[in-house]
């Protein structure tokens, strides 16, 4: 990956990171430390369940966490990995 298309990774996880719903499903989840439902999720914030759905969409296409389905349930979990590499730091601050 070379600088431009770093730099084009980084401005689009912060576009996505602009939304304050997305940050505080991250803290949910870099708190809990371990995967949650969008159940789960979307009880701690008071939101609907499609509204939930609909961040943690937003934030697996920008590469910001993983979605694993079994049945009808959907997991999340943060991509550390991501995070190690674009933003250092950023996950403790939550």
């Amino acid at each position: 990956m070379d600088i431009e298309q770093r730099d084009q990774k980084i401005a689009d996880m912060f576009k996505v990171l602009g939304e304050p719903h997305r940050i505080e499903i991250l803290r949910i989840l870099y708190h809990a430390g371990r995967e949650l439902t969008c159940s789960e999720v979307s009880a701690q914030l008071n939101l609907s369940k499609s509204t939930v759905s609909y961040h943690f969409r937003a934030m697996r296409l920008a590469g910001l966490t993983h979605t694993r389905q079994v049945a009808q349930t959907k997991y999340l979990s943060i991509n550390e990995t991501t995070f190690d590499r674009f933003l250092p730091g950023f996950l403790a601050t939550l």
